[in-house]
């Protein structure tokens, strides 16, 4: 049974799904409902074994302006608060899914819509995107989009940005490491699903709990990080789908993934 979505668009192109934000009309500001379907959304797709990745991307002429500003103007402090664990929860949710999510960026991304594109695993942006961490500019520090920014590009690209609250363009994100690539308006789209069927077409076993091991150590000191993924390739060459794929490199023939 279809499900109906108030600020979401969901178009399943197995095993890729593409989740669109659909408030275009507010350049896809992440208001709580927003955010607390997506995250739902999110969190079901997390559970099918069908859906290898997932592309988050905005309609209209936005990726995301960030919060929804009207709904932070007199509020309490535990209200307020509230908002800004919704917002963590759709963060870690992201990053916690087994699939790969790969933010699909034209148009702006800034604020809480910037630490979005830093917080999905992967990033293609259009060459006229732009992106910036502005809160500064309306008096409130943009204190948890810093967190997957400064992690993305950096502690000092990352305090020009919430500091300013100035722009960078498409080519300064890609060369800063806030997306991976940037490629002409037009090409956008067709470049996000080749990057997602690459990744669909392989191992799912090994995207899966790769992306997993990948958060585990990233933020490690080296000994530790280096004692915990010793523990996982070692697991992983143990594999049906590491041992049928070693295989057939030595065949030279097209592995056959099972998933396990």
């Amino acid at each position: 049974m279809a499900v109906a979505f108030e600020h979401l668009q969901v178009e399943e192109a197995l095993p890729t799904v593409v989740v669109t934000l659909n408030r275009p009309d507010k350049l896809n500001a992440l208001s709580v409902d927003l955010m607390e379907e997506l995250t739902a959304e999110l969190e079901e797709l997390g559970r099918r074994d069908d859906v290898h990745v997932i592309v988050l991307r905005g309609a209209g002429r936005a990726f995301s302006a960030g919060h929804d500003l009207q709904e932070l103007v007199d509020r309490t402090l535990a209200e307020e608060r509230e908002t800004f664990k919704v917002c963590e929860r759709l963060m870690a949710t992201v990053q916690s899914i087994p699939q790969p999510v790969i933010a699909s960026v034209h148009g702006i991304a800034t604020a809480a819509g910037c630490q979005l594109v830093a917080s999905c695993d992967l990033a293609i942006s259009s060459s006229e995107a732009r992106f910036a961490t502005n809160g500064i500019r309306n008096g409130i520090f943009c204190y948890t989009p810093m967190v997957p920014v400064s992690r993305a590009i950096g502690r000092k690209r990352a305090l020009e940005m919430v500091l300013t609250g100035n722009f960078i363009d498409a080519a300064t994100a890609e060369r800063w490491g806030l997306v991976n690539r940037v490629v002409a308006p037009e090409q956008l789209d067709a470049a996000v699903m080749e990057l997602a069927g690459q990744i669909g077409s392989l191992s799912q076993l090994a995207v899966r709990t790769g992306k997993a091991a990948f958060y585990q150590q990233v933020e490690l000191p080296q000994g530790p990080a280096y004692g915990l993924m010793t523990e996982a390739i070692a697991s992983n060459a143990t594999s049906e789908d590491a041992q049928e794929g070693m295989s057939a490199f030595l065949q030279k023939r097209k592995p056959i993934w099972k998933g396990r």
